[in-house]
Parts: C-alpha cells; structure tokens; sequence
C-alpha cells in the first residue's frame, strides 16, 4: 500500500525539530514526546491503544506521523553487513 503524496505530507507536518524542545529530537507538535520514545513504545510491545490511553491529547496520525518520519529518516541509509574476516 503506497501512501499518496498529500497525506504523507500531511503526518509529516506532525513532527517538529526544535533545538528549544528536547534538545531539537523529532517530537510531536504540540508535545515533549519524542518520535524516539514512542518507537520504543512500540518496540517493547506497547499498543496504539495503550499509548494513546496513557498520553492524552496524541492521535492515532501522531502514531502513524512518527513512524513514517523513521521510515523517510532511514529510507537513504546504507546498512552494509560486517564481515568477518577469516584467520
């Protein structure tokens, strides 16, 4: 499933840098949450529901706006593999 353009923009326009706000880590606007923090959420198991529940005032689109902006942040990244070199 492709994302059309707008609405990418759109869940974009949620995250903000601000070198005042959590020492300029992507947050959600209007928020001291950072985009990091709720991708660990996420990580260690924590629903949509959950966290929506326990920060108020956050949307699903936040949720969806942070791991999008993980997805645009990585999507130029090479991982190259290590290898091991043989003795």
């Amino acid at each position: 499933m492709r994302i059309h353009p707008v609405k990418e923009q759109q869940l974009l326009e949620r995250i903000t840098l601000s070198p005042k706000v959590m020492v300029g880590k992507p947050v959600i606007k209007g928020t001291r949450l950072t985009v990091e923090f709720i991708l660990n959420l996420l990580a260690h198991g924590a629903t949509v529901t959950e966290i929506l529940e326990e920060y108020k005032g956050i949307t699903t689109e936040d949720i969806q706006a942070c791991l999008l902006f993980a997805t645009k942040s990585l999507e130029n990244t090479d991982f190259m593999p290590l290898e091991m070199e043989m003795a």
